[in-house]
């Protein structure tokens, strides 16, 4: 800590990825990401970018990107606004339209712990709402929030780390029931089982979708993320993102982003695989007892009855597989595993049979 600290970072208590090794060899099945190599076609996209004019500046609104995912999902580009990484669409949300004077937001009290950060960090009064016994998410304490009190509602769609998804209707009736308040849902999961709410801003103009490249479609090292909404609500997240860089999303990120949507058919082979992954993981760990939540994202979220999770993580770790571990309440004794390959899927439960058999002795 030093003198020139202020007082908001004393306080700040940063967000904590899953562990990136540096030495030795390990399976990582911790952080969420693919599996999967990128599209070729957007390899190749990026490798044109790579020997293009990388000495000038990119498209500062990252206007291809938008033109081509608008396309993507029939709406129109003013409607989608371009970050770097949903994390950083995730801030400018926090920053740009959360920041209301005598108001707080709602948001569950087990979801993406970078929530929390943001609105510390940007001084956003907020309070966090329990899930339901299931560990789903209790729509009820947000149907009946006051907007006199209440900015925003934020949430996960599946939410993280539990994996359980909202289905579109639930969405829709939070969205009539709260005209008046803004509806922000974090959609870094759907394309493995749920619903996406982007065909819905037309209709809602309370209604802000995000997403990301790093998961579905195997791209989490180029940082790019999205938000949709009408254009009333983008303008607001370009307003506060030219204030703070305008330049965010370089021309081989944004070259790369075009060919990930242009290459339908791989992102949807992938994702099958991915699926077909964690239908054969699941039903595996539960043959050994384990306890798993219904997902619908490209990891599960289980437990045993009898043996600790940190023990297990421990023990997994030895044996060269990462997973992850939260120590919060009430899901301290789960564990967050992301699907690998169906190789690695097949080593992992090999290794859970060992540890379980021991630890069952």
């Amino acid at each position: 800590m030093s003198q020139f600290w202020s007082d908001i970072v004393k306080e700040l208590q940063p967000y904590v990825p899953g562990e990136q090794p540096k030495e030795g060899q390990f399976i990582k099945l911790n952080s969420n990401e693919s599996p999967f190599p990128p599209s070729p076609h957007a390899v190749a996209l990026m490798e044109k970018a790579l020997y293009g004019s990388l000495a000038l500046y990119p498209d500062a609104e990252a206007t291809p990107v938008r033109e081509a995912v608008a396309q993507y999902y029939a709406i129109e580009p003013q409607q989608v606004f371009v970050g770097n990484g949903s994390d950083e669409v995730l801030a400018h949300i926090f920053h740009g339209l959360f920041c209301h004077q005598g108001k707080h937001i709602l948001f569950p009290s087990i979801t993406y712990s970078f929530y929390p950060v943001y609105a510390k960090l940007y001084q956003v009064a907020y309070r966090e709402v329990p899930l339901a016994v299931d560990y789903s998410i209790d729509l009820n304490p947000y149907l009946q929030a006051n907007s006199e009190e209440v900015s925003a509602i934020i949430f996960a769609n599946p939410n993280a780390p539990t994996g359980i998804a909202l289905s579109l209707s639930q969405i829709e009736q939070l969205l009539n029931a709260q005209p008046n308040i803004l509806i922000v849902v974090d959609e870094a999961y759907v394309d493995f089982g749920a619903e996406t709410a982007v065909a819905l801003i037309a209709k809602y103009p309370n209604l802000l979708v995000t997403q990301t490249l790093s998961k579905s479609r195997s791209l989490a090292g180029i940082r790019v993320g999205f938000a949709f909404g009408q254009a009333s609500l983008i303008e607001a997240l370009i307003r506060v993102k030219n204030s703070f860089n305008s330049y965010p999303i370089d021309r081989i990120a944004q070259a790369g982003a075009i060919g990930a949507f242009e290459d339908e058919a791989y992102f949807n082979q992938t994702r099958q695989m991915i699926i077909d992954s964690r239908t054969y993981l699941s039903q595996a760990v539960q043959q050994m007892g384990f306890e798993v939540l219904p997902s619908s994202t490209n990891f599960i979220f289980m437990r045993h009855s009898q043996l600790e999770a940190a023990q297990l993580a421990f023990s997994l770790r030895e044996k060269g597989i990462l997973v992850r571990h939260f120590k919060q309440k009430p899901i301290e004794q789960f564990l967050r595993v992301t699907i690998g390959t169906q190789k690695n899927c097949e080593k992992l439960v090999n290794a859970l049979c060992e540890i379980v058999s021991k630890g069952m002795m």
